[in-house]
């Protein structure tokens, strides 16, 4: 048994942590780069709880220049077991309406203008990624949503678009009725490939703002109206976090699913031919194995 670390990882509206014991923002340094902004650490309900404000407080950062690879490898360093995502999405179904949470269990990555793996030519690893999120971490995740009364959807696939630009109409009719796509966002790819790689488990909880553009009676994202729903949003994500302790406990068994395991059989290249210099980057991330 370990000590639990809840990592949250907060998007747009979400940019706090409420109740934090011991609350303090933490400069962490990675090798990949300065992260998102500092980390506030604490805890809840005697559980160690970590928040990163992925855009930055103030959001700071576009979608596509997030340090995604300093996010997750600070989270690590820290020493999070679980790492929840929340995040502000488009909705491509009826009923999953405005101020609704999704909670992801599959993703389509159209980004294009990001660095997405922490291995590279030196040591080069493939991770397993057909279920990208941990069933276990989502069901506490539900749980804990249900608790705080949020109308929330089990189970839906997120269309990762690079931005920073919403979808136009022939894009948004084509993601939803061909690709099957039930959410669209900006952030969780690569994010959720390089939590997998860092062996840690990630959940994602896409908060509906809108209908993206396909939607006859909402036409074009109205980005006021987004913003309004936001401030709700947010407040229901707070809640949803203050129940998440409770349902994860402060020890944490390995993932029945195998997430923290992930890179037990992935790393491909020799010992005697990986590189010293990438190695000492992946310290942190691949430690385990390396």
């Amino acid at each position: 048994m370990t000590e639990t670390l809840i990592a949250v990882i907060g998007g747009s509206g979400i940019y706090e942590i409420d109740g934090l014991e011991g609350a303090a923002w933490t400069t962490v340094e990675t090798p990949w780069g300065t992260p998102s902004d500092q980390i506030l650490t604490g805890r809840l309900e005697g559980v160690k709880m970590a928040f990163l404000p992925r855009h930055g407080r103030g959001h700071v950062h576009a979608p596509s220049d997030v340090p995604y690879r300093a996010n997750i490898d600070a989270l690590k360093r820290l020493g999070a077991t679980d790492v929840i995502s929340v995040s502000a999405c488009g909705s491509f179904r009826e009923h999953m309406a405005p101020g609704d949470f999704v909670i992801v269990d599959q993703f389509i990555d159209r980004t294009f203008a990001r660095a997405k793996s922490f291995f590279s030519s030196g040591c080069v690893a493939h991770v397993a990624l057909a279920h990208p999120t941990c069933p276990r971490l989502s069901d506490a995740v539900e749980a804990a949503a249900g608790a705080a009364g949020i109308n929330t959807h089990r189970g839906g696939t997120y269309l990762a678009m690079e931005g920073p630009q919403f979808s136009t109409l022939a894009e948004s009719k084509m993601y939803r009725e061909h690709w099957g796509a039930d959410v669209i966002g900006m952030t969780n790819m690569p994010e959720a490939k390089l939590a997998r790689e860092a062996e840690l488990c990630y959940a994602s909880v896409a908060m509906v703002t809108d209908y993206d553009s396909w939607h006859p009676d909402h036409g074009e994202v109205d980005v006021t109206a987004v913003i309004a729903t936001l401030k709700g949003n947010s407040e229901k994500g707070r809640a949803l976090i203050k129940g998440l302790p409770a349902r994860l406990g402060a020890e944490r068994a390995p993932c029945p699913h195998g997430c923290d395991r992930a890179l037990e059989y992935a790393i491909m290249t020799a010992p005697e031919k990986r590189d010293p210099a990438l190695l000492a980057k992946l310290d942190a991330v691949a430690g385990r194995v390396l």
